[in-house]
């Protein structure tokens, strides 16, 4: 099954192991490190767990960025997970990875990520947030927010049609400020702003799980033990959080034909960004842990930990100085987000299964009909729910075909034993068999707690099928 195009002769390889890396890195920093830790905090009630949740998504996503090596050596085509899917299994699984990655996966991100810039856009100027109505439509209320969100993927969209080599550039510097930045942060962190008595306080009790809330009226917190099922569930929507603040590592693989040496270098920089990025995520939330105690942790206003901690650091100023690092973070997330989502729509084009422009590359080689088609669906969804419904309705998605993926790695080594492999899946078969009974259990959690979003999620996948055979009825035809 596996396909001989030269797409290197249509596409520029001109990024190196540090682009890929910056790219890795730079899509999975978001906002989310700053955001969802109150989510985690008031749905399991203590530090242990806090932890817990974001070590374990950093080793499940360790070990799927390693799985994912071996499929990117084997396979160093544009179009990434779409592809492996395909040789793995087929094109109707393939289609529907990448009906489901346009229709939520990667524009639902994109717009998540947008509108999260949106939120922090709101706390350096109150004038364009989401508080503020400028459309009152009855089911939907447009706000200066959406329209902050949508102007800054419109934006990104325009300068990546200029060339893979703005977008390389952009991503790079974006990534390596926040990087900088989320490092400064942690230090000052620890030696600004901890306090003994915060960190001991808050690891008191630290592996006792609760659901905590707090009386809107009189600002009294509660809090209700959890085990069984209530625990699970609560793990379930912990991970949501912490797992799609570590997402988006897999666009690398969609730009493959544009990587030096990507039989080597993918593998590389799936390894090195998301080692960086798990280091700084576990380190960051050790650190509001010794800054802040866990009821401000868990309350913070809008769910603006970030802010929170760096206010308890700096003061006024200093949160001031992260809401506009964070606005940069998730402008330069979405930078990557955007860049690479496009190649893989190129290459469902060139399959016949995606609107035929898709596949044309313009003067700059670089497919701007993709990019902006996956613009203007992005801005729709801006306009359909706030970051933790985008949220929700993402990472179901995400995991289905994730397993679905690294499932593939045990497929291809029986149907394609004899395709090069310049790596190899690390701890095969044992961590990718982990991986796949994690994931899957998160996923079918999700659908038990979530359920709205997840079934809507599950729907657009199934919504894929007619539309599948018509693009094979038109293909036949053609």
């Amino acid at each position: 099954m596996s396909t001989t195009i030269n797409q290197n002769s249509q596409f520029k390889p001109s990024l190196g192991l540090l682009d890929a890396t910056m790219l890795v890195a730079g899509s999975m920093i978001g906002s989310g490190i700053f955001i969802v830790s109150s989510e985690i905090a008031y749905s399991l009630g203590s530090a242990g767990w806090l932890t817990a949740m974001w070590v374990l998504a950093g080793i499940v996503t360790i070990i799927a960025a390693m799985s994912y090596g071996e499929l990117s050596g084997m396979f160093p085509r544009a179009g990434g997970q779409y592809v492996y899917l395909r040789e793995a299994y087929n094109p109707f699984i393939a289609f529907l990875f990448g009906w489901t990655q346009f229709g939520v996966i990667q524009t639902g991100t994109i717009a998540a990520v947008a509108m999260a810039f949106a939120k922090y856009t709101d706390y350096v100027f109150p004038v364009l947030g989401e508080s503020t109505v400028i459309l009152p439509l009855g089911i939907v209320d447009i706000t200066v927010g959406q329209l902050v969100a949508i102007g800054s993927i419109v934006l990104l969209t325009f300068i990546n049609t200029r060339g893979v080599q703005h977008g390389k550039w952009l991503q790079t510097i974006f990534t390596l400020a926040k990087l900088l930045s989320l490092f400064g942060l942690i230090v000052f962190g620890f030696l600004l702003g901890a306090k003994a008595e915060i960190w001991n306080a808050n690891w008191v009790n630290a592996w006792a799980p609760a659901a905590l809330t707090k009386d809107a009226t009189t600002g009294t917190i509660s809090s209700v033990a959890l085990g069984g099922l209530t625990l699970l569930g609560a793990i379930a929507v912990s991970m949501k959080g912490s797992l799609f603040s570590s997402d988006a590592w897999n666009n690398v693989t969609f730009i493959a034909a544009e990587i030096k040496n990507p039989q080597k270098n993918i593998g590389r920089s799936l390894f090195l960004g998301t080692l960086i990025v798990t280091i700084i995520y576990v380190s960051t939330n050790l650190m509001y842990l010794s800054v802040l105690p866990f009821n401000e942790i868990a309350f913070a206003p809008n769910q603006r930990v970030g802010v929170a901690a760096a206010q308890a650091i700096f003061g006024g100023v200093g949160s001031l100085a992260i809401a506009v690092m964070i606005m940069i973070s998730t402008f330069g997330c979405n930078n990557g987000l955007i860049l690479a989502g496009a190649r893989m729509y190129y290459t469902m084009a060139e399959d016949g299964v995606f609107i035929k422009k898709a596949a044309v590359l313009n003067k700059n080689s670089v497919p701007a009909n993709g990019l902006w088609l996956q613009c203007i669906w992005a801005s729709i969804l801006c306009l359909t729910g706030s970051y933790n419904k985008l949220l929700a309705l993402v990472i179901f998605g995400v995991l289905l075909f994730y397993v679905l993926t690294i499932y593939g790695i045990f497929r291809l080594r029986k149907t394609q034993p004899d395709v090069p492999r310049p790596y190899k899946a690390f701890g095969y078969p044992v961590l990718p068999a982990i991986y796949i009974v994690v994931a899957s259990a998160l996923a079918l959690l999700l659908l038990y707690t979530e359920t709205t979003y997840a079934l809507f999620g599950l729907g657009i996948i199934i919504l894929g099928i007619p539309f599948y055979y018509i693009a094979m009825k038109t293909k036949k035809t053609s």
